[in-house]
């Protein structure tokens, strides 16, 4: 089972207690976009086996969304952060890098 703790309320939940929101960081396409952005927006995804970046919502809390960096291939949670921040805290990127020495954050668009 997949446990991540909210940073608003503090509270650690299950998966039950969230609702997952996709992929975190990327650029959000608005009605001034081309068809061919949106369609890249909604359909190519990263997917990757390993460290990834999500965004959750406590939906059985505080309502808050949030985003979570997480291993897809141990379920292993590096931790949480606010939605508003536009990439992972340094002692989140820290954290991942002590596990998996050579790796590096890569902003999306």
């Amino acid at each position: 089972m997949l446990m991540l703790e909210c940073p608003y309320c503090g509270v650690k939940a299950e998966e039950t207690e969230l609702a997952p929101g996709g992929e975190a960081h990327l650029t959000r396409v608005g009605p001034e976009g081309s068809d061919d952005a949106f369609h890249d927006y909604l359909f190519s995804k990263e997917n990757p086996k390993g460290v990834h970046f999500e965004r959750w919502r406590h939906a059985h809390g505080c309502g808050k969304w949030f985003h979570a960096a997480r291993c897809t291939a141990t379920l292993e949670v590096f931790g949480t952060y606010p939605a508003q921040t536009t990439e992972p805290p340094k002692h989140i990127r820290d954290a991942i890098s002590a596990k998996r020495p050579g790796w590096t954050w890569r902003a999306f668009s």
